[in-house]
């Protein structure tokens, strides 16, 4: 998993700078279109280099650049495997992103949420340093947060909650790589949820999705504790709850998911996190979170994942994800990433 990180740079061909920083940030930060002014090219050398922690099928991403500019438009959008919700923090320098009608200039300390399914596009006016967090939406559906604006999201970094996920991010670039892999799942699980939590109090999040914020919680907390349970269903949850299957579906549509998803969704979370930390055979884990078999099992947690559960142990065991695009299964095996003759981008462990 290169747990001490991975890392990027341009080099000193000149001619090919932007091709390389092009090729940099697609590798690390889905694809992007990337223009470099004319003036950046003739006076002072561009330079710009990335550093990519993996949080399980997390990605934390750090990156330095000179002025520039990117969008992503539908080619990008094509060419872009799986869906993503990126958080994007500005450590230092100014930048300008949009998405939609949104566009927001960011100075140090500010944080905006994109999505990677809506096109976007970013200007970079004085040398920047930034740090982005790359979500699968499939993680996304384990903590609810399907709910969140489709893209442009401010986070106020004065809110507490913002700001604690931001200090985490900073303890976790350093903590990763003495991390074994249980507490790397402990600490993804954290970061999700702690992501959330930001979105909700410094986010604008739309109003529907956050009707009877208390009563769902409260299924929430019901559904978790009876996950081992057979009986866990949407009519299980409307009598715990004294009311009706029709509330129950209504609460849960507000963030784009029935209760038979969530349920689902959270069985497979905990079967994850016991690929890793046990040894039982697939058919018991199966069985025990609620599949009827292996195959089940299976099927689901590639449909969800992008991988076969033994894939995934074998992944998460031998932390062999060097060099990973972050597109594509989340616990794909890729070859390492080796010198481009065509952008002259370098990538290297540390």
């Amino acid at each position: 998993m290169a747990r001490g990180g991975e890392f990027w740079r341009t080099d000193d061909e000149r001619d090919g700078v932007a091709e390389q920083w092009q090729d940099m940030l697609s590798k690390t930060h889905l694809p992007w279109s990337i223009a470099i002014p004319r003036q950046e090219r003739s006076s002072v050398m561009f330079e710009a280099a990335v550093r990519r922690w993996w949080i399980d099928d997390l990605a934390l991403v750090d990156c330095t650049c000179g002025p520039c500019s990117g969008t992503r438009t539908r080619r990008e959008l094509a060419g872009t495997d799986g869906e993503f919700v990126i958080v994007l923090i500005t450590l230092a320098g100014r930048e300008t992103v949009a998405q939609g009608d949104a566009e927001a200039e960011l100075r140090p300390g500010d944080a905006v949420v994109w999505d990677s399914t809506k096109s976007a596009r970013f200007a970079v006016s004085e040398p920047l340093s930034k740090r982005s967090l790359l979500i699968p939406r499939a993680a996304l559906d384990e903590v609810s947060g399907r709910a969140w604006v489709a893209g442009g999201v401010m986070l106020d970094g004065t809110k507490p909650a913002t700001r604690l996920l931001t200090s985490y991010l900073d303890t976790l670039s350093v903590a990763l790589p003495d991390l074994g892999s249980q507490s790397v799942s402990a600490a993804r699980n954290a970061t999700l949820e702690l992501f959330i939590g930001a979105l909700r109090s410094g986010g604008d999040m739309p109003t529907t999705s956050m009707a009877q914020p208390a009563l769902r919680d409260a299924m929430d907390r019901y559904i978790e504790r009876h996950l081992l349970g057979a009986t866990v269903t949407p009519a299980a949850v409307a009598s715990a709850h004294g009311v009706s299957v029709r509330t129950v579906n209504r609460i849960f549509n507000a963030t784009g998911q029935t209760a038979g998803e969530v349920i689902r969704v959270r069985r497979l979370a905990r079967a994850r996190e016991e690929l890793t930390e046990a040894d039982l055979p697939l058919s018991s884990i199966a069985h025990r979170w609620g599949f009827s078999d292996a195959s089940h099992f299976s099927r689901a947690f590639k449909a969800h994942y992008g991988s076969s559960p033994s894939e995934y142990r074998l992944v998460a065991r031998t932390g062999n994800r060097d060099g990973a695009s972050v597109q594509g299964p989340v616990a794909g095996v890729h070859e390492a990433p080796t010198r481009s003759r065509e952008t002259g981008a370098t990538a290297a462990r540390s």
